[in-house]
């Protein structure tokens, strides 16, 4: 009686969903949800999550609001929650946006489950499976409903039950199966060192979504997704463990079809002012005419110019890169156009210049603000007919390039100011391109972290999983001076004292918590909670620059969205 009441009780288990709206309201509350919980729909309705479910993770890391802001799904994140009797549970939750016509956002829907009495459920049935044939069938019965792959082990990691799904995934069937050591079907490189399931049968501690590789009966590669959990009887007493697993090899190919979509070359991102980027470099690239590209320092002007080259019908002649700041006049002119021995002191030899030497393809004039009045003339001439001479020589040299010009400054103010020559700023300014500062598309920050992390993971070896909610808002919040080569540099910090797992805020470098050290600060000052010395210095902020709060922000060292989160946080409400 008492294994027949375990199996309905298993039979009648249902996942709870709801529905926040982007004040994080519930609108929508499913029966199940009701069970688990303990509030009816009519008393939840309306009413703001945070403020019924008490979670320790509702102010910062509400898989949520990570939803509304990044776009993203997330899926089995584990967090503990009460109940309307104020029981406290572990629930295992995902979230998925839910979006308009138009694209946008307009609300998160999120299912759960109540991950004790999954446990207890399945540690019951497992015995009751043991005791009699009738157990079993219904357990394989449950255990083959289930979409994802399930197998359980004993204490010698031998297979005692491998479920249909898992059966399609493998191509074994469970015959060939039961009995045998999991690393004998698996034959992951994992299985010796990393196994999951090993460290779960070690600490007691689940394991959740962990990828790793295995090969199928066809000695097919198949990348696939793991969670485990401990199998344990009445007593307590551990019996073995429990694994199950989600073939990723269609979600892989997916991403890559993603990642084409949200990058062009090396450069990356999803966000408006990204894809009308693409969508310039495409067009431009089938032309012949001079580009002038400007944007700040670290935001990829060169991986725009070598796109624009290798998206050319040069791209099979030279596409030669010259950074204009770096080299003194004299030097930059030889580096250029070349010279004859005997043209300088120290020219000893003749010397073919750059743009001789990139004859047929591309030269890319980095920095080219900093060139001088004389190197401008000289340069005015190459545009208007790919003609110069080398330094020492009267002999024309004739080519055929094509010039990409890049500037951290603003050309025209300093044609204003005299510096730099207005025919030759028409010349280069045939097409612009004004590439966006990372702060102004904090949307492609995710994806850059996601492509940076992979890019690392391969170069270190480590399996870094991606980034803690804690840390994304750190990372989504700063204003990024240094743009997209400082987000690199800040991951790359990272990597140097997070082995694997996620990347938390105490990975990421010091320049990045300027709030935080600045209230930290006041700490030896003044005897109060750190969350009333945030407040103090926010209203200190806001009044020293009159309620400006995008000088605020900058002045913090943050965006003006995580400003205003912080303002509502604190009830400091905006000035009239």
């Amino acid at each position: 009686m008492k294994r027949k009441k375990t199996v309905e009780e298993f039979e009648q288990l249902a996942d709870g969903v709801f529905v926040v709206d982007r004040e994080l309201k519930i609108i929508a509350f499913s029966e199940g949800a009701e069970r688990i919980t303990g509030y009816r729909r009519e008393e939840v309705v309306g009413k703001h999550c945070p403020d019924l479910f008490h979670s320790q993770n509702c102010e910062e890391g509400c898989p949520a609001k990570v939803t509304f802001t990044t776009g993203e799904m997330l899926s089995n994140c584990q967090y503990t929650v009460f109940t309307k009797d104020d029981d406290e549970i572990p629930i295992c939750l995902s979230t998925a946006p839910l979006k308009d016509k138009e694209g946008q956002i307009t609300a998160v829907v999120g299912t759960f489950r109540n991950l004790a009495e999954v446990r207890a459920l399945i540690a019951r049935l497992s015995v009751a499976s043991r005791q009699t044939i009738l157990e079993k069938n219904k357990l394989q019965a449950i255990m083959n409903s289930i979409t994802d792959g399930v197998f359980t082990v004993d204490e010698r990691y031998c297979l005692t039950a491998f479920n249909r799904a898992a059966q399609e995934i493998t191509g074994f069937s469970e015959v060939e199966v039961l009995g045998k050591h999991c690393h004998e079907i698996f034959r992951s490189l994992t299985c010796r060192e990393e196994c999951p399931l090993r460290k779960t049968m070690r600490t007691g501690c689940s394991v959740t979504n962990f990828e790793l590789e295995i090969f199928t009966k066809r000695n097919c590669y198949l990348p696939i997704s793991v969670s485990t959990a401990l199998l344990k009887d009445e007593e307590g007493k551990i019996i073995g463990g429990v694994e199950t697993f989600r073939d990723m090899s269609q979600l892989r190919q997916l991403t890559e079809e993603l990642a084409d979509k949200y990058s062009f070359g090396n450069i990356i991102g999803k966000s408006y002012q990204m894809q009308r980027i693409y969508k310039l470099i495409t067009e431009v690239a089938v032309t012949t005419s001079t580009v002038l590209i400007e944007g700040e320092t670290g935001t990829g002007k060169d991986l725009v110019a070598r796109a624009i080259h290798y998206h050319s019908h040069r791209r099979e002649y030279p596409f030669i890169t010259v950074n204009c700041a770096a080299l003194p006049e004299t030097l930059l002119e030889s580096e250029l156009f070349g010279h004859i021995k005997g043209a300088f002191t120290g020219a000893i030899s003749d010397r073919k210049g750059r743009f001789e030497s990139a004859s047929g393809g591309t030269v890319f004039l980095d920095e080219i603000g900093e060139i001088s009045p004389a190197v401008q003339v000289k340069l005015l001439r190459v545009l208007e007919n790919q003609q110069f001479e080398r330094v020492g020589e009267t002999k024309t040299i004739q080519v055929d390039i094509r010039l990409i010009a890049a500037t951290n400054q603003t050309l025209l103010e300093k044609v204003e100011k005299g510096e730099f020559r207005q025919d030759l700023y028409y010349r280069l300014n045939i097409v612009r391109l004004k590439l966006p500062s990372l702060r102004e598309r904090r949307e492609d920050i995710p994806l850059l972290l996601e492509h940076f992390i992979t890019v690392f993971n391969k170069r270190t070896g480590r399996h870094v999983t991606g980034v803690s909610p804690e840390a994304m808002n750190i990372l989504v919040d700063h204003p990024w001076p240094g743009n997209v080569r400082q987000l690199e540099n800040a991951i790359e910090h990272a990597f140097i004292h997070c082995q694997s797992g996620l990347i938390q805020p105490q990975h990421l470098p010091e320049e990045l918590g300027v709030p935080e050290r600045r209230i930290l600060a006041k700490v030896s000052q003044k005897r109060c909670p750190l969350t009333e010395l945030e407040r103090e210095l926010i209203i200190e902020m806001l009044a020293k620059h009159k309620w400006n709060r995008s000088l605020v922000a900058e002045d913090l060292g943050i965006s003006r969205s995580g400003l205003w989160r912080r303002m509502k946080k604190h009830n400091i409400l905006p000035h009239k």
